[in-house]
C-alpha cells in the first residue's frame, strides 16, 4: 500500500468497529480515520474520536449530540447527529473506503450513499445485502464499487476465490458453529433463556448477532448475502455445521475441487483483509496449530428444529421483498426475546406468520423497501402482542 488509507468507520462503538481499530492502530503506517459513527454509546465514541482524531464524528441518537459536541470541540472533530447526518458523512471527499460496522436494517442507507459516493464497501453488514441485494450489487456495478465482505463465512469464499474469478463456482458451502444450543431438541429449546442464548462458544460477538447464531438466522441471513456477493443461485449454496469455528467456509469448483479457508476463530483477520486487499500484511494474531485440533467435525443443519435457516431459504427462493421481510420481523423478534417478552422457539413462528401476512412485491424499488421494512416490523410487534 503506497499511502494511506482514509477509513469511515460506521459502527465504531460495536464488537466489529472496535476490532477494526485494533487493526487500524496496528497498522497506523497505512491507514487513517476519517470518520466514526455510533448509535448510542457516546462515552466510548468520545474516547475513540480523541485516540484517533478523525475529521468528523456521527453519534445517530441525537439526544447525546451535545455531550459528544463538548467533549471534542476543543479537538477541532466534526461532530454531527442524526439518522441522515449518518447517510450523509459517507459521501465526504477525503474518505477512501467504508467500513459498515452497523447493526441490522440501520446499515442499508448509508451504504447506499456511500457507494452513489462511489467509495469502495468493507461490508460488515450482512443485512444490507439480505434486505435489497439486488438494488445494492447493481449500485455498486454502476457506480464501480467494490464491495469486500467482513463476515468470517464470506471473506474466506473471498478469498478462495482470489486468482479463480474466471472459474465457474459449482458450489458454496457455509460452515456454522451450530451455536450455543446445537444438538439440542425442541423440548429443550422451550425454555432456553437468553443469558443461554448469549453464551457462543466460539465468538465474541454483539447481543443481535450472537441471538441470531443461537437461532441459525445468522447462517440464514448470510446465504441470503452469500448470493448477491458471489452471483449464484439459491440452490448452489449449502450449509454444513462445524462446531469447531476453523474452516470459516469452502468453494467447489466445476472440476469437483474444494478449497477452503482455515483459521482461528477471529475477526480482526476478514477485517484487516477487507481494508488491505490485495495485499495482506503482517500481524501478530494468534496462529492456528493443527496438534491442538486433531479432529475437525461436520455435520447436516438441522432446519425441523431451528426453523429460521429454512425461512431464510424460502425468502431467498421467492424473492422480491421477501428477504427484507424476514430481516425486519427478525430484528423485532430478536429485541423481544432480549426483553423477555417472547420465547426462543416462539421467534420462528412471528418471523414466519409475519413473512405471510406482509404483501409481497416482486419487483421493489428503494421505497419499496422501506415500506415494507415499516410494515412488516408494525405486524411482528402485533403478533408479540398477541403472544403476550
Amino acid at each position: 500500500m503506497s499511502s494511506k488509507k482514509r477509513v469511515a468507520l460506521l459502527g465504531s462503538t460495536g464488537s466489529i468497529g472496535t476490532q477494526a481499530l485494533e487493526v487500524i492502530k496496528s497498522h497506523a503506517e497505512h491507514f487513517e480515520v476519517e470518520v466514526l459513527t455510533a448509535q448510542n454509546n457516546v462515552d466510548l465514541l468520545i474516547q475513540q474520536a480523541l485516540e484517533f482524531q478523525p475529521n468528523a464524528v456521527v453519534i445517530a441518537n441525537e439526544t447525546h449530540y451535545r455531550q459528544l459536541k463538548e467533549a471534542l470541540e476543543p479537538h477541532y472533530v466534526k461532530v454531527y447527529a442524526g439518522e441522515k447526518a449518518l447517510a450523509q458523512v459517507v459521501e465526504m471527499e477525503t474518505i477512501d473506503v467504508v467500513l459498515t460496522a452497523l447493526v441490522g436494517y440501520s446499515g442499508l442507507l448509508p451504504t447506499i450513499s456511500a457507494i452513489n459516493a462511489g467509495k469502495q464497501i468493507a461490508l460488515a453488514n450482512k443485512e444490507t445485502l439480505v434486505v435489497a441485494g439486488e438494488l445494492i450489487t447493481r449500485l455498486a456495478r454502476e457506480k464501480g464499487v467494490n464491495i469486500y465482505p467482513v463476515d468470517s463465512e464470506h471473506s474466506a469464499i473471498f478469498q478462495c476465490l482470489v486468482g479463480e474469478f474466471h472459474n465457474p463456482i459449482e458450489k458454496l458451502i457455509l460452515t456454522a458453529s451450530g451455536g450455543p444450543f446445537r444438538g439440542k431438541d425442541r423440548l429443550f429449546l422451550e425454555n432456553v433463556t437468553k443469558e443461554q442464548a448469549l453464551k457462543h462458544p466460539n465468538w465474541d460477538m454483539g447481543a443481535k448477532i450472537t441471538i441470531d447464531s443461537a437461532s441459525l438466522m445468522n447462517k440464514g441471513l448470510e446465504v441470503i448475502e452469500a448470493k448477491w456477493l458471489f452471483g449464484v443461485r439459491p440452490e448452489q449454496i449449502e450449509v454444513v455445521v462445524h462446531p469447531q469455528s476453523i474452516v470459516h467456509s469452502l468453494v467447489q469448483f466445476e472440476d469437483g475441487s474444494i478449497k477452503a479457508q482455515l483459521g482461528l476463530p477471529d475477526m480482526r483477520i476478514p477485517i484487516q483483509f477487507a481494508l488491505t486487499y490485495p495485499d495482506r500484511m503482517v500481524s501478530d494474531f494468534p496462529r492456528f496449530d493443527f496438534m491442538q485440533y486433531p479432529s475437525l467435525d461436520f455435520e447436516k443443519p438441522d432446519m425441523e428444529t431451528f426453523k429460521n435457516l429454512q425461512l431464510a431459504f424460502d425468502a431467498l427462493e421467492r424473492g422480491g421483498n421477501a428477504a427484507c421481510v424476514l430481516n425486519a420481523a427478525n430484528e423485532v423478534v430478536v429485541a423481544a426475546f432480549l426483553r423477555d417478552q417472547v420465547r426462543f422457539l416462539e421467534m420462528s413462528d412471528i418471523i414466519a406468520e409475519t413473512m405471510s401476512k406482509v404483501d409481497f412485491v416482486s419487483s421493489p424499488r428503494l421505497e419499496d423497501f422501506v415500506t415494507t421494512d415499516k410494515m412488516a416490523r408494525i405486524k411482528a410487534k402485533e403478533l408479540i402482542k398477541i403472544n403476550e
